[in-house]
């Protein structure tokens, strides 16, 4: 048997929809948006409008032109941070953060930007008083995950925004395990830069992502080539999204993206969301009785997504994530899942945890079938 329970990495398998309009693309049309007058450089640029309207349809943004295509959420983050910030700027984060937020801010001291981490709590959740504590009159950016990629906890972030709006600073919300499964408004909720991946909760393909960009930042480019516009100056332009968008675009893998943002849409991010969740409580109901089995950062004082880390007693994580694939075959994560800080808030460092991640996809059956896997490993 095998199952996959990686999906806050990467979702699998993807719509159907996702492989056609990918493939298709890349077979019909096979040029680069906004470098021709042809027929297909016409119907490339067309995608990429087409996705960025969708994209902006899903998250409430009324200006798609500001929806700026990346790699990945890492590309958004580095351009949100690196684009905004500069020598003298404070950042207020907090310790449930991922390495693509820690690093980046981690990398800008050596130009001069400070940043305080705000302590979670042990099962991971953040305070939004003590995120007000940590704010001065410097601060430029509070930077936040909506769900923790370790625990899964859901936080605060209509507070956190405001906390930020009060004190005169942007609200970046990095939304890589929400984005999908959690219904998100970025007027409602005070989002000022939306940071999120396309090959996860939108099931688009790998190698996608994109940064929303509210009216009121202005954001410089990190990266300098071709737009094709404006092709006669040799300064970047700040248009968006045209100059954050240098070189040419993934447009077959942009058309999947849109597959999938449109999938999304139809089930419902709320529909998505209640099913995940449920089966995250399943698999919890199951194992938290085992006296070998503890579950990290999953308790009824705190919201939770649909993802779960636990540790065996006397084995390392790493080990029986292996011994699951091998024994088992069922696909999870083992470890620190890129986020050592996190593990010390919640106190699973250096081990980490499993983390176990279903989707749209996986059924009550495929979770009955891992927790008795889990049961197993103990013995």
């Amino acid at each position: 048997m095998n199952l996959y329970f990686d999906n806050a990495a990467t979702t699998h398998p993807k719509p159907e929809s996702v492989y056609k309009d990918l493939c298709d693309t890349m077979r019909n049309v096979a040029a680069s948006p906004g470098r021709g007058a042809y027929r297909q450089s016409l119907d490339a640029s067309r995608i990429l409008f087409s996705t960025r309207e969708s994209v902006a349809s899903l998250f409430n943004i009324d200006d798609a032109s500001r929806v700026i295509f990346t790699h990945n959420a890492t590309g958004a983050l580095n351009l949100a941070l690196r684009g905004l910030l500069e020598s003298g700027d404070h950042v207020v984060t907090t310790s449930m953060e991922h390495n693509s937020v820690m690093r980046p801010l981690h990398s800008l001291q050596k130009q001069g930007v400070s940043y305080t981490v705000v302590q979670g709590s042990n099962d991971g959740f953040i305070d939004p008083a003590k995120l007000g504590k940590a704010m001065t009159s410097r601060t430029r950016i509070v930077v936040a995950s909506h769900v923790s990629n370790v625990c899964g906890v859901i936080q605060p972030i209509e507070e956190l925004a405001a906390i930020a709006r009060a004190a005169g600073a942007f609200f970046l919300l990095d939304a890589a395990q929400s984005a999908g499964s959690i219904n998100i408004d970025v007027q409602k909720f005070g989002i000022d830069l939306l940071a999120a991946p396309g090959h996860k909760g939108l099931y688009g393909p790998q190698g996608t992502g994109l940064l929303y960009v509210a009216p009121a930042v202005r954001l410089s480019p990190i990266l300098a080539g071709g737009t094709g516009t404006d092709s006669t100056s040799l300064e970047q332009p700040y248009n968006l999204p045209d100059g954050f968008e240098a070189g040419t675009h993934n447009v077959p893998a942009i058309a999947g993206l849109k597959a999938g943002v449109d999938f999304v849409k139809n089930i419902g991010v709320e529909n998505i969301g209640k099913h995940e969740r449920r089966l995250v409580a399943l698999l919890a109901e199951s194992l938290m009785d085992n006296k070998y089995v503890t579950l990290h950062g999953y308790s009824d004082k705190t919201p939770h997504a649909g993802l779960l880390s636990f540790s065996i007693a006397g084995k390392d994580p790493s080990a029986v994530a292996f011994e699951l694939d091998s024994r088992f075959g069922i696909a999870v994560r083992g470890g620190l899942h890129c986020a050592s800080m996190a593990h010390k808030t919640i106190g699973t460092f250096p081990a980490g945890t499993v983390r176990l991640s279903p989707g749209w996809f996986t059924s009550d059956e495929d979770i009955a079938f891992v927790s008795d896997a889990i049961v197993q490993c103990t013995k």
